[in-house]
């Protein structure tokens, strides 16, 4: 089965996973060239693989009986619209969750930038009337951007080796849609210990990586041209827990990459989100 690419404006995150043949033997560093969301997305039922939680390896392995029982469960209509959004501290992320789970359409396919940022968007017009660049404040311009390009870089992870992206606040490079909100003043960050130990809210919007050097790299601003990391942008919608009420697994919304099962901690090996407070 060929590659396929997904074209989109953020090339940092243009990423394939290249499955092969609908085998499990793993694919090699050269072949995760460009991420394939919808490919991956077909995988499904008890053998349903995910990759090795070594920075070294790319190999494809199945998981132990318990997890592979979690991960291949769909989540149901029914799971979803019983989630208790009677938590979320904010009208914006409150809207979010309300207009996925009034969707008829929940992965539309596409890139996971553009769908987790519509989300986005469409919530706070419908909250506030207007898109969320008007209040950003000026404090986020630089000598080089306007606040708009300064919350769109951040949120893009638009990493380069240029004075762009490296005079932007570190704090907030490479946290994608979690580092740009908060640098906005939306939203508070919570690292990787705070989205396992169940202080996320439902409508918190997550980026992750796949690997912490690729992280490590884009943060630094890498040159596209010679690293591809495999990074991925969603929303938080739900804990999944245990008989003993410890988090398993999230359940996200994203374009159907991934949010066909829930998502488990070696999923990635760097974890951002933000709370929405607006």
């Amino acid at each position: 089965m060929n590659k396929e690419e997904i074209i989109a404006s953020n090339p940092i995150q243009n990423t394939t996973l290249d499955i092969g043949n609908n085998s499990n033997t793993g694919a090699t560093k050269e072949e995760i060239d460009i991420q394939n969301h919808e490919r991956i997305s077909q995988i499904t039922g008890q053998n349903a693989p995910i990759l090795a939680h070594t920075i070294d390896s790319l190999t494809l392995v199945d998981l132990g009986t318990e997890e592979n029982e979690m991960v291949s469960q769909p989540i149901s209509e029914e799971e979803i619209s019983n989630t208790n959004t009677m938590d979320v501290k904010s009208p914006v992320a409150e809207k979010i969750v309300a207009n996925y789970l009034a969707s008829d359409n929940k992965e539309p396919g596409g890139h996971c930038l553009a769908v987790s940022k519509g989300r986005f968007e469409q919530a706070y017009k419908q909250v506030h009337g207007h898109l969320p660049y008007l209040d950003l404040p000026d404090s986020m311009a630089t000598k080089l951007n306007t606040p708009k390009q300064v919350f769109n870089l951040l949120y893009d992870s638009a990493s380069s080796p240029t004075p762009e992206w490296r005079n932007l606040p570190e704090k907030y490079r490479g946290r994608g849609n979690a580092g740009a909100i908060a640098y906005a003043g939306m939203g508070n960050l919570v690292d990787t210990a705070g989205i396992w130990s169940g202080e996320l809210r439902p409508g918190a919007l997550i980026q992750v990586w796949r690997y912490k050097e690729d992280y490590e790299q884009v943060v630094q601003g890498a040159n596209v041209k010679k690293l591809d990391p495999y990074g991925h942008s969603f929303i938080f919608i739900s804990y999944i827990r245990d008989e003993k009420n410890e988090i398993i697994g999230l359940k996200i919304a994203d374009q159907g990459f991934q949010s066909y099962r829930p998502l488990i901690p070696r999923d990635y090996e760097v974890w951002w989100a933000v709370n929405l407070t607006i």
